[in-house]
């Protein structure tokens, strides 16, 4: 057990000689611990160096080593879900000096990717793809006649989704020749494993249980009645000391729960179930955060980590100002609500933290629904809620809301379903790259008809058009960025602005008009003094502020900034006004370009896409030199 991060690297003789999974598997299997304890050392040691993901990997350490040391790799197929458990995945794939560099410009991935590694045979950013994926690639083999195995691993509360439960029930129709390992983190399907069960599971796994079930199966063939009750037999005596009565329903043999942290156990279990026919399940109990004290105890704090400083940092001067975050933002402003309406219910998957509704939470219980990872559910029930009074308010990170597109056009808007959703890490997000970037809800959502589209600049800004859509009486959405705001004061008390009413920043002479919308808008302020430019902060994307627009139709230049895919984003919609009016002027759309921004600091990707101050100023000026 560690007590504490180590700030040198370890020594690891033993993960030293490993560069590939070949190497894995030419150790005898009592050398199997020892690479264990390294491997985690080592995390430890280069996560710290790093920062990122940590209580996750921490846990399938022992899992990881088991799947490589049994598993042709990369032939055989590890499909990863929830990606931050990869981590000891990257160590054992020749990744291991590369982890250093992890959620860096220019470095790895902090997920699985497949154009960084063979061993990374399937992308994920996000949760409950991989049984899905691990079909595909093992119906893939069937056609193909390979031998090639599928194995998907599952866990961090990824199977909450029902995307993982169709897959399930579509491998069982199919019969798939598939593995599922269930990463059980966090006992939510079973209580600890006990003695009884875990001899039924290395009972159930073994060859001679397999022997005498398939030749029960030969010998009742041709008697179906008594085929059914011998099934039905083994079924209930699983589901007496196991929870696998569910899987066994979908098609699947399941094994377990067996403990997550016996490499030794885990590598005869899979062992055994490597040659195994049809759709298998192996449910494992880990501990999230195993071998490092603090993060076993706190799980949710050491999900992630900062880099560690060797040496203590300075501290703050006391009348340092800490600004808040936007999150924080949000959480004060629907706790502020809650106390005033008691109609309003926050809807969350599985981002309590990351959205800031821990004080919600603890002061309004009956009125918070964390819903996991469902966020297609967490759509369609704030619609069931809309429907019968209630005033939901839905906490999502905008990446995550992409998955319940359907729901939200469906559900939500086409019934006019008064519905806000406060859309958290809008834009770039930095170091966890194009997998979690919100690069797109602007453009998503104006399209849908009944949506009111909003993109605050600031912390009050933000705050008051939450409430303007919470007072919206229809389906709203608020979408701020990551991070930290620039300090401004917060007005307390809760006031909405008139729908779809901009505001000027700046009023400038030179003819050139700045619109700016969300974070981005006081990016623009360097150029707009510079240029003597007119800077519209325009709040609205749906609906615009199309008659403060049309007071400036005489400009010699527009220019829209967004921290959105300027395909279809509010710029679009700045182009589509004056086209409909048939007002012809230059504009120029400075946003997100037509590529995945792969991960770096916030600040160096807006410097990439040109959206730092010094890149506006200068591509306004190129712009005024073609006119």
């Amino acid at each position: 057990m560690f007590e504490t991060i180590p700030t040198s690297r370890p020594q690891t003789p033993l993960l030293d000689q490993i560069d590939t999974p070949a190497d894995l598997r030419q150790l005898d299997k009592k050398d199997l611990p020892a690479l264990v304890r390294e491997v985690r050392e080592f995390m430890l040691y280069s996560v710290g160096q790093t920062g990122g993901h940590f209580g996750a990997g921490l846990g399938v350490v022992e899992l990881t080593v088991a799947l490589h040391h049994v598993y042709n790799t990369p032939e055989d197929r590890l499909v990863w879900d929830v990606g931050h458990q990869a981590y000891p995945h990257k160590i054992l794939t020749g990744r291991r000096d590369a982890l250093l560099t992890i959620r860096q410009e220019g470095g790895i991935s902090g997920f699985p990717k497949r154009e960084e590694s063979e061993f990374d045979t399937f992308g994920v950013g996000h949760s409950s793809t991989s049984i899905g994926a691990a079909l595909g690639m093992a119906l893939a083999a069937r056609h193909l006649e390979t031998n090639r195995k599928a194995v998907a691993i599952i866990g961090d509360g990824a199977m909450s989704a029902g995307m993982a439960f169709e897959a399930l029930n579509h491998a069982g129709d199919v019969e798939a020749d598939m593995l599922v390992i269930l990463n059980d983190n966090e006992m939510s399907i079973s209580k600890p494993v006990g003695a009884l069960s875990s001899y039924f599971a290395r009972m159930w796994a073994s060859k001679t249980y397999e022997n005498i079930r398939e030749g029960g199966r030969k010998v009742f063939s041709g008697l179906p009645s008594a085929l059914e009750l011998a099934r039905k037999a083994e079924e209930h005596m699983k589901g007496m000391v196991s929870p696998g009565t569910m899987f066994e329903e979908l098609g699947f043999n399941y094994i377990g729960p067996i403990d997550g942290h016996d490499v030794e156990l885990l590598t005869q279990t899979l062992s055994n179930l490597k040659g195994r026919k049809g759709p298998q399940f192996l449910h494992v109990i880990t501990k999230k955060g195993k071998g490092f004290e603090p993060a076993e105890g706190d799980p949710i704090g050491y999900h992630a980590i900062n880099k560690v400083e060797p040496d203590p940092k300075p501290a703050s001067p006391a009348n340092e100002k800490k600004f808040p975050k936007y999150s924080n933002i949000f959480g004060r402003w629907v706790c502020d609500v809650a106390a005033q309406d008691n109609r309003l219910v926050a809807i969350t998957p599985a981002m309590k933290e990351g959205s800031d509704l821990i004080e919600f939470a603890e002061q309004y219980p009956t009125r918070y629904f964390d819903v996991a990872i469902a966020e297609q559910h967490a759509v369609t029930l704030a619609a069931g809620m809309a429907c019968d009074g209630l005033k939901p308010v839905v906490a999502i990170y905008s990446t995550f809301l992409q998955r319940g597109y359907d729901q939200l056009i469906h559900d939500v808007a086409l019934q006019n379903l008064d519905v806000l959703f406060a859309i958290d890490r809008a834009g770039l997000v930095g170091e966890d790259g194009p997998t979690h970037a919100g690069a797109y809800d602007l453009s998503y959502l104006r399209c849908i008809p009944n949506m009111v589209v909003m993109a605050p600049s600031d912390e009050d800004e933000c705050r008051k058009l939450l409430q303007t859509g919470y007072e919206f009486n229809g389906p709203a959405a608020v979408r701020y960025p990551r991070g930290t705001g620039r300090g401004i004061e917060l007005t307390p008390t809760l006031n909405a602005v008139p729908i779809g009413q901009s505001r000027i920043l700046r009023k400038g002479q030179s003819g050139t008009v700045i619109c700016g919308f969300g974070r981005p808008t006081y990016d623009a302020m360097k150029a707009a003094t510079s240029l003597d430019a007119t800077l519209i902060d325009m709040r609205f994307v749906k609906p615009l502020d199309e008659a403060t627009l049309l007071s400036f139709q005489g400009a010699t230049l527009f220019v829209t900034i967004e921290e959105n895919a300027i395909m279809g984003g509010a710029g679009s919609a700045v182009l589509e006004c004056l086209q409909s009016h048939h007002i012809s002027v230059p504009v120029l759309q400075l946003g997100l370009p037509d590529r995945y921004e792969e991960h770096a600091s916030h600040s160096s990707m807006l410097k990439r896409v040109g959206l730092d101050e010094d890149s506006i100023l200068a591509a306004i000026q190129h712009k005024l030199t073609k006119i």
